[in-house]
């Protein structure tokens, strides 16, 4: 047996098919999520709402904080939120799934509206540096107690260097996000990837980046920069089928891969953390050590700042895991969360 640090997922937008960008989430089904997420070791995540219209974010926000305060597992493992967009970049490629009828500049008085009904903080927000006030609105957030991410960008490297100078400290899927066809070397990649000030959020499914290509970037971040994430939605922990996500239909195919039907974009993913972990450790990237670092100490670290202007801690729970690196057992702030049968 092994016994490690909880895990974190700082971008989960739904699992065990329950959609948490659903303006009629119930608690009861947030509850089921949350279990189903326990048994893949997570102890604490930022349930993630992606690019929606104000109105939309709003309602969608009311379903899932009232589920995080009227559940037992929504109060121990949800700290806060992950706002992806609407303040990304709407062009074709950057994009992905997001509706870019629905993105808008940087804007943090409507952070400041969605976060007035909300008993929960907004903890995270990806925006696109490139846009225009994405340096005030960096600024301005950290004011707040927000760590902001790049992401769904074309932001070349001076928009980079400006939206770190401004106090952006991650990259959200990096890799990801980002049109197929890209300057050779002033790209959004090459540009987040020489960034020292940015941790780098990667999803390790082998279907958003390559194992060897995934590889690469996490040498160039180094293990004490990278952070596993899902960006999970309903599909993950689930069988291949359709899933709502947003207001849209996916589907999550038998490899794994989440697509809206008949498009060629992937829509989020069908990756649980721990297979993340697993799957770093198969591919020869890291050992299991560095792999549940990247996936526990080193999301709450990104975190620790904004925590603290809330008030909260990120209590860093435990997993124990047999042999062949399967959880056996989550447990967090002495409540066990699950135990295989």
């Amino acid at each position: 047996m092994i016994i490690t640090a909880g895990l974190f997922d700082l971008q989960v937008n739904g699992f065990a098919g329950i959609d948490f960008n659903d303006a009629a989430l119930t608690a009861s089904d947030f509850e089921r999520a949350l279990n189903a997420m326990a048994a893949t070791g997570v102890v604490q995540c930022l349930p993630t709402l992606i690019t929606a219209t104000e109105a939309q974010l709003q309602a969608r926000f009311a379903a899932l904080d009232e589920a995080v305060a009227h559940t037992r597992l929504g109060g121990l493992m949800v700290p806060g939120y992950h706002l992806e967009g609407p303040f990304l970049n709407p062009a074709p490629g950057f994009r992905g799934c997001h509706p870019a009828a629905a993105m808008i500049a940087p804007d943090i008085g409507m952070v400041d509206r969605l976060q007035a009904q909300l008993k929960k903080p907004i903890l995270l927000v990806t925006i696109a540096p490139e846009l225009g006030g994405a340096e005030i609105f960096i600024r301005a957030a950290r004011e707040r107690g927000i760590a902001v991410a790049l992401g769904h960008s074309d932001g070349r490297l001076r928009d980079v260097q400006r939206a770190v100078e401004a106090g952006a400290t991650l990259s959200t899927h990096l890799g990801n996000g980002v049109a197929h066809q890209q300057h050779k070397f002033d790209n959004p990649i090459f540009a987040q990837l020489a960034s020292d000030g940015l941790m780098g959020c990667f999803i390790a499914d082998g279907i958003h980046v390559a194992p060897h290509a995934l590889g690469v970037m996490m040498r160039a971040k180094t293990e004490a920069r990278s952070i596993l994430v899902t960006d999970a939605v309903a599909g993950a922990a689930a069988k291949p089928g359709i899933y709502p996500f947003a207001g849209m239909r996916v589907e999550r195919g038998a490899d794994g891969a989440v697509r809206e039907p008949g498009a060629r974009h992937l829509a989020g993913s069908a990756l649980t953390l721990d297979d993340a972990v697993r799957n770093v450790v198969a591919w020869g990237l890291c050992s299991f050590a560095d792999a549940v670092a990247m996936a526990s100490a080193h999301p709450r670290a990104a975190l620790v700042e904004a925590a603290a202007r809330h008030g909260l801690a990120l209590p860093q729970g435990e997993v124990r895991w047999s042999d062949d690196l399967r959880v056996i057992e989550t447990t967090l702030m002495g409540d066990t969360l699950y135990t295989a049968s």
